[in-house]
């Protein structure tokens, strides 16, 4: 039976007009590093080993909470996560009401991440254990039930 693996490349469409503050969370709150720029893109290392290319276009601004329910929710990790949530939080992201413990946060370009700690017991996240409150989740993102 053939197998699929979660890659390391990710990529994403956003609004021209969302490029500087792209750069600069991706950047300089999350520590990416801009491995190539062009005048339609930017690629980013995040990590050692997770690239995404943002690519810049006439696109309708989205950035609007509401359409991430339907949208893949992406995982970050940090060996110090209290100083990690700060500066996020200080970057002036949006920070979403998600009934659970972690950091949950609305990225400029409108990608929604979770904070969890490197060395974090993430098996709550993977079935096993009862799994978080499905409808408080729902009704946090205005989900319909």
């Amino acid at each position: 039976m053939a197998k699929v693996i979660f890659g390391n490349h990710a990529s994403v469409i956003v609004p021209r007009e969302d490029r500087d503050s792209i750069r600069k969370f991706y950047c300089d709150v999350l520590g990416g590093k801009i491995t190539r720029a062009d005048p339609e893109r930017d690629f980013l290392c995040l990590g050692e080993n997770f690239y995404i290319g943002f690519l810049y276009g006439a696109v309708p601004d989205e950035s609007e909470f509401l359409r991430t329910a339907r949208s893949i929710w992406l995982e970050i990790k940090s060996d110090d996560v209290e100083k990690m949530t700060q500066k996020i939080l200080d970057s002036g992201v949006r920070k979403l009401e998600i009934p659970d413990p972690h950091l949950y946060f609305q990225a400029p370009g409108g990608q929604v991440w979770r904070l969890v700690g490197t060395d974090e017991d993430m098996s709550f996240y993977e079935g096993l254990g009862a799994g978080p409150d499905v409808a408080k989740v729902k009704e946090a993102v205005g989900a319909k039930k």
